[in-house]
Parts: C-alpha cells; structure tokens; sequence
C-alpha cells in the first residue's frame, strides 16, 4: 500500500539515501529539512515534497498527511541530548497526537549498553537509548534499526543482521542502512522488534523476513 513517509534528517548522508530510494518506489517521500536552502536540493534528490522543520521547535506542520515516519535525523554530535534524544521524543509526542502510527528508528549499535562503549560516545549511545525507549512506550508502531559504523561505501544490498552483534563487528554502508530502514517500513510484522545490522551475505529483504518470521 502506498504511504506518505516523512523523512526526518532527509538532508542528512543516511536521510539523502532514503529519500532517492523512496523516490524510486510507490510511496510518497516528504523530505524534512532544517534551511530553506536545501529544499530544492531535496526535490532534485527525489523528494515528492519537501517541509522546513526543526525538531527542536514545533513540527506538527511536517506531519500532515503523512502516514508514517522514517527517523534518519542526528546531530552529528553536536547537541546529542536536543537533537539525538528530545528531537525524536518531540516528533513521537507529535506523531502520536497527529496520528500519524508507523515509526521506523535510525538507531546505534551499542544503544543497548552506553557505557560499554567507547567514552568519545557514550553521551551519543544515551541518547539513542532514551529516545528508542520512549519510542518503545509510545503508543507508535515502532521498529528500531541498530547499524554499526558507517561508512560512505556504495551499498552492496546484503547485510548481517541479529541482536547482540557487537560493537566492533564491522561496518556498513550509509545505502545500505538506508535501504533497510525503507524495507522494514513495508513489514508489519517487524512492528515491536529492536535489531542491529551490518555488512554481510544476506539480501536485505530476506534478512528482515527472517526476523519478521523469529
């Protein structure tokens, strides 16, 4: 069924991917960008529409008509507690009041345990946590997504996928995590589940029907 997703964090490197594979799919993306500057940039990318947001502000306007939410926004560490955690609070509280149910998490690996991770990220790693937990206790629809490390790799379409991987376990392109967060918006049988990924031998669409299926 076509939805109306709204991408929060699309001009960011992961929300940028999922806007172009959403672009190329039946639904309907709607780029939420902070500047006035990027919405062209958006469309270009193809955005079917773009809203200038702020998740620190009031963002009721992005959600109309929307059906459902792909949370890809981040601060890049620079304000992980307003942005990282109380952004994404914010945009539950308003999807939640808007009606607006399906909400898939842009989450980290390590989420699970902050303090067992590098000091560099353990504020980041907390932040993750709180607002995946809200999200949890929310009334949403909710599917978290745990990638490893980044990287601007081309995305190969194959992953590794289960619940305690690992911190350290590799690694996995931008594309890839993109497209796993557009795909595992299309399984309603993912609604509730919490996994990490990284680079590996598994299609993407199977790899979540295997967890759709667990």
């Amino acid at each position: 069924m076509t939805q109306t997703v709204l991408i929060a964090g699309a001009h960011g490197q992961v929300g940028q991917h999922v806007t172009a594979i959403l672009g190329e799919s039946d639904h309907e993306g709607k780029a939420m960008v902070r500047d006035d500057d990027q919405v062209a940039e958006m469309e270009s990318q193809g955005a079917d529409e773009t809203v200038v947001a702020d998740l620190t502000e009031t963002v009721s306007h992005a959600l109309e008509g929307c059906d459902s939410i792909i949370f890809a926004a981040g601060s890049g560490g620079n304000d992980v507690y307003g942005v990282d955690r109380d952004g994404a609070i914010n945009l539950i509280e308003t999807a939640e009041e808007a009606g607006v149910d399906r909400f898939v998490m842009l989450s980290s690996m390590g989420a699970d345990d902050p303090e067992s991770g590098p000091d560099a990220l353990e504020d980041y790693l907390t932040a993750k946590a709180e607002a995946d937990d809200y999200l949890r206790e929310s009334a949403l629809e909710d599917t978290i997504v745990r990638p490893g490390e980044l990287t601007n790799d081309s995305g190969i379409g194959t992953i590794e996928v289960g619940d305690d991987i690992g911190l350290d376990a590799g690694d996995i392109p931008r594309e890839d995590v993109a497209r796993t967060l557009v795909t595992a918006l299309e399984h309603d049988e993912l609604v509730g589940e919490t996994f990490e990924i990284l680079s590996g031998d598994e299609p993407i669409e199977e790899a979540l029907e295997t967890i759709a299926a667990n």
